[in-house]
């Protein structure tokens, strides 16, 4: 066994557990996001916890990613690939400041929700502004961060062939059409989450998906290249003979 098998097969595995987590925690925050009376209501919050704890996975599988494949594609270029470790990290960390905010919004629910004396205006202006720090890191982190991420990586892949050079390709795409998007909203063209939004997302979903499971399938093609890409040198003829003798 190529002794990069393991690490291919378990970054594929993170990018799948990336893109179910993230699915799955979007759908759960829906009572918080799209209610704006969600504190002073009933409330779901179960809901919004398992949301949390769904997107929790998803900031540990995006670590893993990066942690997984650095020691990889370095060797094609130490730089790039700190970019991408890094931008990986980061994008885990502007995603926990989503979290953070988002069930921030549910203990102030079950904490001040119904209580007498509450001013209940002051408490929703309150819930509104949670969702809106978590809306901004939705933007920041698997829009801005993680197109900037597809890039480096897939550059890195595309520049080396340890997968097959259209799904790199599909990465570069991806990577440019949903930067193009998140700046598009950031300046009030369309919302994040409609037909367009998802429509720009689709390139970097199949990227993450389509490269996910070649790695767990194949693994990568061919074992990394040394640090710089340069191969040692293979030792003159003529040398050998002279040391021979």
């Amino acid at each position: 066994m190529s002794p990069t098998r393991g690490t291919a097969v378990a970054a594929g595995a993170f990018f799948l557990i990336t893109e179910v987590a993230a699915i799955a925690g979007l759908l759960l925050y829906q009572p918080v996001l799209s209610n704006p009376n969600y504190v002073i209501g009933a409330g779901a919050d179960n809901r919004v916890l398992m949301g949390g704890f769904f997107e929790l996975v998803l900031v540990a599988a995006i670590v893993g990613t990066g942690v997984t494949l650095y020691p990889v594609v370095r060797n094609q270029s130490h730089s790039v690939a700190l970019g991408y470790l890094c931008t990986r990290l980061l994008e885990a960390v502007v995603i926990l400041v989503g979290i953070v905010s988002v069930l921030s919004a549910v203990t102030m629910r079950q904490g001040f929700a119904g209580t007498p004396g509450t001013d209940s205006a002051a408490l929703v202006a309150a819930g509104k502004s949670l969702v809106a720090i978590h809306d901004w890191t939705f933007l920041l982190g698997p829009n801005v961060l993680l197109g900037l991420n597809s890039l480096l990586l897939a550059y890195l892949l595309y520049r080396s062939r340890l997968v097959p050079r259209f799904i790199a390709a599909l990465g570069l795409i991806g990577g440019v059409l949903i930067c193009i998007s998140a700046g598009a909203v950031m300046f009030g063209l369309y919302e994040q989450v409609s037909t367009v939004g998802t429509v720009a997302a689709l390139p970097v979903f199949a990227w993450e998906v389509s490269l996910a499971i070649y790695l767990i399938v194949k693994g990568f093609r061919s074992p990394p290249a040394v640090a710089g890409g340069i191969a040692p040198a293979e030792p003159q003829a003529g040398l050998a003979v002279t040391r021979e003798a």
